[in-house]
């Protein structure tokens, strides 16, 4: 589904969107805020980065950074509360990831952890998009957010 679409089904039940985004550098609130009337829907966005920026902008425990890495569902999960907690939205979705180029054996590149927030719960999941080149993942990964936002709704 599109941003439009997605906007405009959020905006039809009265809902906020937020977002956290780390391997994105902030894609997924641009492709939210191109589509004209997006201030309806679109509360803010974080974009986070460094595990810092995690920890001080969306309240990322470096105990769960320290366990899991910065790439990893519990990860995800933080974020996408934390984005929920320090905004007016409904629900927010996080993204955490690596692009490229790199990875490793155990976090290879492609991989991406996102979080999605609602007032009923947090829930995550982790896709490979494989090593298609920084830009195709970092495109796909807006594609998936906008996707879990939708099923969301």
């Amino acid at each position: 589904m599109s941003a439009e679409a997605l906007l405009a089904q959020a905006r039809a039940r009265g809902l906020r969107i937020a977002a956290a985004e780390s391997c994105t550098g902030g894609l997924i609130m641009a492709a939210l805020t191109e589509v004209p009337g997006s201030s309806e829907v679109v509360d803010r966005g974080f974009v986070t980065y460094s595990n810092a920026a995690k920890t001080d902008m969306l309240g990322v425990r470096p105990e769960t950074l320290a366990a899991h890495g910065a790439v990893s569902e519990a990860v995800a999960r933080e974020m996408a509360q934390g984005a929920l907690d320090r905004s007016a939205g409904d629900l927010a979705v996080s993204v955490t990831g690596i692009a490229g180029p790199g990875g490793s054996e155990f976090k290879p590149e492609g991989r991406v952890c996102f979080g999605l927030a609602t007032r009923d719960g947090v829930r995550s999941e982790t896709i490979d998009f494989g090593a298609l080149g920084r830009s195709a993942v970092r495109r796909a990964t807006v594609t998936h957010a906008l996707q879990l936002l939708t099923r969301a709704l």
